[in-house]
């Protein structure tokens, strides 16, 4: 497939997550995340003002699904996303759940890693249960504790290529990647990639970055774009 770029609005109110957004799509970024913050901060709000602001652009809702996965699918779907999140470590029923949400509402739906034990094993599960992508995924607490205790910060990219092994299904790479490892992501088969802090929201207060993000955007779609056809599932 080809690549496509994600900015995640990990953001606290509509208007910034707008603002940002209408900058992003300047840009040449092909996917608008409600990111966790937003969602909480927002909840469904944030998603339809999404909708409302960009009619014809995906809008993944990271909502990080443990339980209830029918239900806040589909509120997510009725509000106007086309993708919602559903966590490895919930409950295999939750996860039918959703992908039977996203059966019924017409949504795809992401399966999230974070932190389970034996990753790859669980893109493989995720995929089993029916869903549409896995994201590969190092959490902010996580690289940030290991990181204040004086080892080496995990990165996604440290078994991206045997996740994108496992599975047939696109890959996602997400946690503290910086730019020059956010464009290389398709040369792992990762051909989905996202954007947000701290490349382009302030990791310590979610809020916009400084510099000029929308010219960095720019130099980050273009390249990625330039990749064109990303084979995945490279499955054994």
């Amino acid at each position: 497939m080809n690549p496509i770029v994600q900015i995640s609005l990990d953001l606290t109110t509509i208007n910034e997550a707008l603002s940002t957004a209408d900058m992003a799509i300047r840009a040449g970024v092909d996917y608008l995340e409600a990111g966790t913050p937003l969602i909480i901060a927002e909840g469904m709000n944030g998603v339809r003002a999404l909708r409302r602001r960009f009619p014809n652009v995906p809008i993944v809702a990271d909502l990080k699904t443990m339980d209830g996965g029918y239900l806040e699918a589909q509120m997510m779907a009725q509000a106007g996303a086309t993708h919602v999140v559903v966590m490895a470590r919930a409950h295999e029923e939750t996860i039918r759940c959703v992908v039977k949400a996203g059966h019924d509402y017409s949504l795809k739906v992401m399966g999230d890693n974070l932190a389970c034990p034996d990753m790859v094993a669980a893109a493989k599960s995720l995929e089993d249960l029916g869903c549409d992508y896995v994201i590969h995924h190092i959490g902010y607490d996580e690289r940030r504790g290991i990181a204040a205790r004086g080892k080496r910060m995990p990165s996604p990219l440290d078994q991206l290529r045997q996740v994108v092994a496992a599975v047939r299904v696109p890959v996602q790479a997400v946690g503290g990647l910086s730019i020059e490892q956010a464009i290389r992501a398709p040369q792992y088969g990762a051909p989905l990639v996202v954007l947000g802090a701290p490349l382009t929201i302030d990791a310590d207060a979610f809020k916009l970055a400084s510099g000029n993000m929308e010219e960095s955007l720019r130099l980050i779609c273009n390249k990625v774009h330039a990749y064109g056809d990303v084979a995945t599932g490279v499955s054994s």
